[in-house]
C-alpha cells in the first residue's frame, strides 16, 4: 500500500508534475493507493483527467486508488462530473484501508 498526500491546487501547471509522481507510483504496481487530498483547494478539469488516468492504469493491473479527505469545494467536482460514482472516496485515511 501507498499513500500520497497532495496539497494546494491542482491546476494545469501542477497536473503535469502529479501525473508524474502517480505514473512513477503505479509502475511499481501497489495493490492498494491512497491519495490523501485534505490539503488540496481546488482542481481543474486537468487535474480530475490526471486522476481518471492513474485510477485506470491501477485497475488494469489489479489495484485499487482510493481518494480520501476531499474538501466540499473540491467534492463539487466531483459529482458534477459523476465521477464520485466512479472513484473510491472516502473521509479519511482510516476508513480507506478498512474499505
Amino acid at each position: 500500500m501507498v499513500v500520497l498526500e497532495l496539497s494546494g491546487d491542482i491546476d494545469l501547471h501542477r497536473s503535469v508534475d502529479l501525473r508524474s509522481s502517480l505514473l512513477e507510483t503505479l509502475g511499481e504496481q501497489p495493490a492498494v493507493t491512497v491519495i490523501n487530498m485534505r490539503e488540496v483547494g481546488f482542481m481543474d478539469s486537468s487535474g480530475l483527467a490526471t486522476l481518471v488516468e492513474a485510477m485506470q492504469l491501477s485497475r488494469r493491473y489489479g489495484g485499487q486508488l482510493k481518494l480520501v479527505g476531499i474538501s466540499r469545494r473540491v467534492r463539487s467536482i466531483f459529482e458534477i462530473s459523476r465521477l464520485d460514482k466512479i472513484f473510491q472516496i472516502y473521509d479519511n485515511e482510516a476508513e480507506a484501508l478498512s474499505g
